[in-house]
């Protein structure tokens, strides 16, 4: 088989483990030197391909890659940039075709969530009308766990853990002041359209009156008296209630609590801080004294709190990536398989791309307690293999210490492309 080249690009909202699916492409690719010649990267996403703005991979040493795998963020810049349909915007995407005839690229790989499998999809589709032989893989990643098929996304395993260690220490604050202080917190976590992250924080507590007292979930509607009627209960029975309510709470009529009145660049409606919100709520009808967080970035960028389990899953992916290319599979996903929850075992299967890109799996209904303010049973044995396991970076100086690369910039062949 004649050797080609490969690109890797990242999208959308980064993770702590984003970079150990990088970091598994890129050694995979290394590994068959027979059939794929050098790695680029594109600066900045889709971004980089359409304005051939790319990275060599190749001049990065076999320590920076591996150092990947405990780095968090987007080591080669992520966009969120969604290509439209191919008939509007056709030029975009015979522009990509260009840019990877004029650099030998015949593997794609993007990394990211429901929007870059789509793109992936759209790719590869309009690859096979012009003509060109390009194998188009979507690596998975999104801390929202709301891709289909896959039974998690990489990514959501750390984001979980990270909740849910922070609901339990920030809940220990909250009881130890409560007689004389603060008698409600509030953390917001990430979640548009689907509670898993919300979920997550149920982990926190493991019996009747432990904390949260609360999780608001996207998936049922909010309605105000009842969720007053049970702070105001929680803070007389146990001294404080904390919650943790998802950024895409919504009222019956499907308005977020937190509309900002805008969009981002992919179309979702931007949300203004829910958490502040809910906490006037509570103010003005409960007067208890609160105190609130959103946990934003700091939620997907904890690497130092990962998930053993989620790292794992996402180099695995990474390289499974690799290896559905090589086979010759096309708009093709690997997906985590769970195979037993005790012991949890798993495995990477393949899944078609026309059946995950623009999907969103929600919580389950089971998975939500009947009164709509906590997790079941059923979604604690979901959540919990999920969060196992502790892979901590290597630390220096007190700090992790984190991949250090060249990211050295390939000489452009065509002319200008404007977005």
């Amino acid at each position: 088989m004649a050797q080609h080249n490969a690109f890797y690009a990242q999208s959308g909202g980064v993770t702590a483990v984003i970079n150990a699916s990088a970091c598994g492409v890129i050694e995979a690719c290394r590994q068959a030197p027979d059939q794929i010649g050098k790695v680029y990267a594109g600066h900045n996403g889709i971004i980089g391909a359409l304005t051939e703005d790319l990275i060599d991979v190749t001049q990065e040493s076999d320590d920076a890659i591996a150092a990947l795998r405990h780095t968090p963020g987007g080591a080669f810049g992520s966009c969120r940039y969604k290509l439209k349909d191919i008939d509007t915007h056709r030029a975009q995407y015979e522009r990509l075709i260009e840019v990877f005839k004029a650099h030998d690229i015949r593997y794609f790989f993007y990394n990211g969530g429901g929007d870059s499998a789509d793109t992936c999809l759209k790719v590869s589709q309009l690859s096979e009308k012009l003509g060109y032989p390009l194998t188009a893989i979507h690596v998975p990643k999104t801390v929202d766990n709301d891709l289909p098929i896959t039974d998690n996304s990489p990514g959501f395993g750390s984001v979980a853990k990270y909740i849910a260690t922070s609901t339990r220490e920030a809940s220990l604050d909250i009881a130890s002041m409560c007689a004389t202080s603060t008698k409600v917190f509030v953390l917001e976590v990430m979640g548009r359209h689907a509670g898993w992250i919300a979920a997550a924080g149920g982990l926190a507590g493991e019996g009747e009156g432990e904390p949260p007292h609360l999780i608001i979930f996207p998936e049922v509607a909010f309605n105000r008296k009842a969720v007053m009627a049970r702070v105001d209960e929680s803070v007389k029975k146990y001294g404080y209630c904390v919650i943790v309510v998802s950024e895409g709470a919504r009222y019956e009529d499907g308005t977020f609590l937190a509309d900002a009145g805008n969009t981002d660049a992919f179309g979702h409606r931007q949300l203004g801080g829910v958490a502040p919100t809910l906490a006037g709520m509570i103010k003005q009808d409960l007067g208890y004294k609160y105190h609130w967080a959103v946990a934003d970035y700091l939620q997907r960028a904890a690497r130092h709190l990962a998930s053993k389990t989620d790292v794992e899953q996402a180099y695995a992916v990474g390289r499974e990536a690799v290896t559905l290319a090589l086979a010759g599979k096309n708009s093709m996903m690997p997906a985590i398989r769970r195979i037993s929850q005790t012991p949890y075992q798993w495995d990477v299967i393949s899944a078609p791309l026309s059946q995950i890109a623009n999907q969103e799996k929600f919580m389950p209904r089971d998975f939500i307690s009947e009164n709509g303010f906590g997790i079941t049973q059923a979604c604690r044995d979901y959540l919990s293999p999920l969060i196992q396991g502790e892979d901590f970076p290597p630390f220096e100086n007190g700090l992790p210490k984190v991949a250090k690369l060249k990211l050295a910039k390939v000489e452009q062949k065509l002319p200008k492309f404007t977005l």
